[in-house]
């Protein structure tokens, strides 16, 4: 049987989820229908999930609770709470795992931390020393000052405007990917930022960034087969293309727009997801509440707009691809939809199903 945990709102957030749900369908590529069982793991507004990569142990953002908190697999369908949760930073929207199960990190969007934290053998959160804040203040500036907001135990903070625009321009952290060579990339949606950071120790520190043009608000990301990072704009609408160059620093290569048709101010583009075989993106455009699809071409460097779809939510949030099918998370609509893909051409072809399920934000496959 096809299941899924989902991710989110609670009543801190807007929303009316109570916890961890449970999503169950058919089994195979021809499955017609989700239902929605119910809460397996009561928390705070977990509007992301993320699963270790051995052992039976997801982690959730709670997000109105600016802490992130890891729950073990107690049945065919439960999750219990392991450990407390470990606090990181307000409104933390994204947590990931990385690929041998050492760590995670969470961004932060409402004070931009971005927060390594280390995981023991069982998948626990280990607790930062209380004297880790200061050697990561002095690995990131050489001394006991800080710029802007200084860094907590297991912190990577680099909250400094490169356009110097000031104002109401805040650092704000959306999301993470750990790279093959042990880096991490994240996003800063605030100063138009992509960072890559290396672990040092129990913290990052800052390796070095990519600026993105003014007022873009770089959101998510996908780490493509042939080794290209995607990134969707949530102002801008666009699809940047990173590479990574013999030095190994990163720069952009190509830019794309999500859909030729989107309308920047109006819709903003949410998750970045691929298709299995890495020959499609497909993003979200909130607002218009659709799908965007784009070809990759070449060896990965490029982006190609070749189609647009009814999502049948509102407010698409969160997508995923699966066993040949999209899945969409409808925030506001209290909906998910299954859609149809076509292989060759990577359109959806429709809307297969539909459920109710409470402000949906995340799906995480079961394994």
């Amino acid at each position: 049987m096809t299941r899924f945990w989902l991710g989110g709102y609670g009543p801190g957030m807007d929303g009316s989820a109570d916890g961890i749900g449970l999503l169950a369908g058919d089994a195979g590529r021809e499955a017609t229908t989700l239902a929605y069982r119910g809460v397996v793991a009561e928390a705070p507004s977990p509007s992301w999930l993320a699963q270790h990569p051995t052992l039976d142990v997801v982690y959730a953002a709670l997000e109105g609770d600016s802490a992130v908190q890891a729950f073990v697999r107690t049945g065919d369908g439960a999750l219990s709470p392991m450990g407390a949760p470990a606090a990181v930073g307000e409104y933390v929207c994204h947590v990931v795992v990385a690929a041998d199960g050492s760590a995670l990190v969470a961004s932060c969007y409402g004070d931009g931390r971005v927060v390594r934290l280390g995981l023991d053998a069982d998948g626990r959160i280990v607790p930062a020393r209380p004297d880790a804040a200061a050697e990561l203040r002095a690995a990131l500036f050489g001394d006991d000052s800080a710029p802007g907001v200084p860094p907590t135990p297991g912190d990577g903070v680099a909250a400094v405007d490169p356009y110097g625009v000031g104002g109401d321009r805040v650092s704000h952290a959306h999301a993470a990917v750990f790279l093959s060579d042990g880096r991490i990339a994240t996003t800063d949606l605030g100063f138009d930022l992509v960072r890559f950071w290396r672990q040092v120790g129990s913290g990052l520190v800052l390796d070095h960034e990519v600026v993105l043009p003014l007022g873009t608000g770089p959101r998510h990301m996908v780490l493509h087969p042939s080794g290209h990072l995607h990134v969707v704009t949530e102002y801008s609408c666009e699809v940047f293309t990173l590479a990574e160059a013999s030095d190994r620093t990163w720069s952009v290569v190509s830019s794309t727009l999500s859909s030729p048709i989107a309308q920047v101010g109006t819709d903003f583009p949410a998750e970045l997801a691929r298709s299995r075989d890495g020959h499609f993106l497909y993003t979200a455009l909130r607002g218009s509440n659709t799908i965007a699809v784009l070809r990759v071409r070449g060896g990965g460097e490029a982006l190609e707009s070749v189609a647009l779809a009814d999502a049948g939510v509102d407010w698409p949030r969160h997508h995923l691809v699966h066993e040949g099918k999209l899945l969409v998370a409808g925030q506001r609509s209290d909906t998910i939809t299954l859609l149809d893909l076509d292989e060759r051409t990577g359109a959806p072809l429709g809307i297969r199903h539909e459920a109710q399920v409470p402000t949906p934000t995340h799906f995480l496959p079961v394994r």
